[in-house]
């Protein structure tokens, strides 16, 4: 298949361009910057550089088998601040916009066969001990209005022809970036214990079960909609705090009370404390297998090769 990739540098789509590549596919990205990217692209993926309000050139996207849409700005590298939620739902809403817009003014035979976009659980908002699927209404709060926007904008491609997916994801955990990669330092000292009560439940996955259900969704021609990207396991936040700590052999007492994370993080600590119970319920219908289904298991792979 040719597929090309919005975030490939990031920490998921470097993984995804990888495994795209070593099954034989013709992968290329678009990136804001050609030469930052080919320091972080593995060899035989091409850059196109692209500008995220405008939309790629329609020769790179022309007679593609998948666009898969990742480019995003970071949700939890600094606090909220009015102008920052600005920039996280215009990189989301708009760059997305853009995409099915330089998709439009194709001719139909020319179109993708595929748009696979990001979207993230935190489309459910906040929800305590309620079971998620995808087909649960969505939720409340800054995160859930982005998801809904963002979700709204490329699920736009479906009145073109164009088979649309939007992979909800939860909790990425992987050795070479992401949360996981924050948190084991003060763990291994440690310093680590649960977020306020440790009763929100955590949906998390595997980085390379993420790769894999992008994977499956984007050959698959028969799946569109929404994909929870989520462990068939999720876990409350005192549980994987318990999980980190057996694998680590370190004390995991030192709980942050809720209103210590408010204080520090202002609106950003809904990240943290929101309760989200996502099943993935459309992946296994396509049959996708985890690899890594139990916090354990994810954990003791993560933690020997970090």
């Amino acid at each position: 298949m040719k597929i090309v990739i919005t975030g490939a540098t990031g920490f998921i789509g470097r993984k995804l361009v990888a495994q795209l590549l070593a099954e034989g596919h013709e992968v290329g990205a678009l990136t804001r910057n050609l030469e930052t990217a080919r320091t972080r692209l593995p060899v035989g993926c091409a850059g196109y550089v692209w500008h995220p309000a405008s939309g790629p050139d329609a020769a790179v996207i022309r007679n593609l088998d998948a666009i898969v849409h990742l480019a995003g700005e970071g949700v939890a590298d600094r606090r909220w601040t009015p102008a920052r939620k600005d920039a996280i739902r215009a990189s989301r809403v708009l760059s997305t916009r853009a995409l099915v817009g330089a998709i439009t003014a194709l001719p139909p035979e020319a179109r993708p066969r595929a748009l696979i976009s990001a979207s993230a659980v935190g489309y459910y908002g906040d929800r305590g001990d309620e079971p998620l699927d995808e087909g649960s209404a969505p939720g409340d709060g800054f995160l859930a209005e982005v998801c809904q926007a963002w979700e709204h904008e490329a699920l736009a491609a479906q009145h073109l022809g164009v088979r649309t997916g939007v992979v909800r994801i939860g909790v990425v955990l992987g050795a070479e970036g992401g949360v996981l990669q924050k948190m084991l330092p003060p763990f291994r000292l440690g310093l680590g214990g649960r977020l306020g009560t440790g009763r929100q439940w955590m949906s998390w996955i595997h980085a390379d079960d993420l790769v894999n259900l992008f994977i499956s969704v984007i050959g698959n021609a028969n799946v569109g909609g929404a994909v929870n990207g989520v462990a068939p396991t999720p876990v409350t936040n005192a549980a994987f705090t318990a999980a980190l700590g057996h694998v680590l052999h370190r004390p995991t007492v030192l709980a942050v009370p809720a209103v210590a994370l408010r204080l520090a993080l202002g609106e950003m600590s809904a990240i943290l404390l929101a309760s989200e119970r996502v099943l993935p319920r459309a992946a296994e219908r396509l049959g996708v297998t985890f690899r890594y289904p139990h916090i354990a298991g994810a954990l003791a792979d993560l933690c020997a090769k970090s």
